[in-house]
């Protein structure tokens, strides 16, 4: 996301600053469930007691929104389903990706046509498009949301990781191991894994922050996860209409968080990419 930065010390304080935020995120996603399960902080779904719309004050520190519900309970609760649903689709992407690009690019052939037939036709669609269409098949819920997330960043970790597989295997201790007997099974996992494993933590990050932007997409046009659960795509979208009167607190806090979790995630991401090239990031 971000080029190749001519000052390491700018790169460094980026990393840190990604590590900062993304741990401060973690971390709010952690206690806030357990705050609001615990009575210290209000239900982000109650308040039908609370004035609707009321601007940010000492009761409300981010104001409340057109059911009266608490906005800064609400964009905090919106930081623990995003990583939620990003994390477990992200994995389940890795999951795939990595195993069916190791096999394609070390076997060839029909298999590796077809595998690359398939993942290049869905890499071809827009990342926004493709989870609309599959969050609109699948509907609405946080399982259907993290599975349409899924399918869009497979071919991402097949493409990647086909393509180096495809270099490594022409690799003389490849050769070497082939011919003192190792199957492919083996191969694959003891010498082919290690190889070609090392871009993935940068395209996973990277990938994060992209798929908190389709995620808060998918909540905009109502395709993501249903109303009662806190995210900050739909609370944008229910924000909309009120925001030319003047109402802006319930749009500025949840895209805020969106904002700044998506630059922590890219700041990461870039520290990560200088440290695996070979100019290390020295983060202490």
């Amino acid at each position: 996301m971000f080029h190749r930065l001519a000052n390491p010390s700018l790169s460094v304080r980026m990393a840190r600053w990604g590590i900062a935020i993304v741990a401060l995120y973690g971390l709010i996603a952690l206690i806030t469930p357990w705050l609001v399960q615990a009575g210290l902080l209000p239900d982000p779904n109650g308040g039908l007691e609370n004035p609707i719309y009321a601007p940010p004050s000492l009761a409300h520190w981010c104001g409340t929104d057109r059911l009266g519900r608490d906005v800064c309970v609400r964009t905090l609760s919106g930081s623990s389903v995003a990583l939620q649903v990003v994390l477990i689709a992200l994995l389940l992407a890795l999951a795939i990706g990595v195993p069916l690009g190791m096999v394609s690019g070390y076997l060839g052939g029909g298999v590796d046509r077809l595998l690359v037939l398939v993942m290049d036709t869905l890499y071809t669609l827009p990342v926004l498009l493709l989870s609309v269409v599959l969050a609109f098949l699948l509907g609405r819920g946080l399982p259907n949301a993290a599975a349409a997330l899924c399918v869009v960043y497979v071919p991402q970790y097949f493409r990647v990781v086909r393509n180096q597989s495809a270099q490594v295997k022409a690799e003389l201790f490849i050769e070497a191991a082939r011919s003192l007997g190792a199957g492919p099974a083996w191969i694959l996992r003891r010498y082919l894994f290690r190889n070609v494993i090392t871009s993935v933590p940068v395209l996973l990050t990277l990938n994060a922050a992209d798929a908190v932007l389709v995620l808060g997409g998918l909540g905009f046009l109502g395709l993501g996860l249903p109303e009662t659960i806190p995210e900050w795509g739909s609370d944008l979208q229910q924000a909309l209409t009120a925001l030319p009167t003047g109402i802006w607190w319930t749009a500025l806090f949840p895209g805020l968080a969106m904002f700044v979790l998506v630059l922590g995630l890219s700041f990461l991401g870039e520290g990560l990419e200088n440290w695996l090239s070979g100019s290390p990031v020295n983060l202490s």
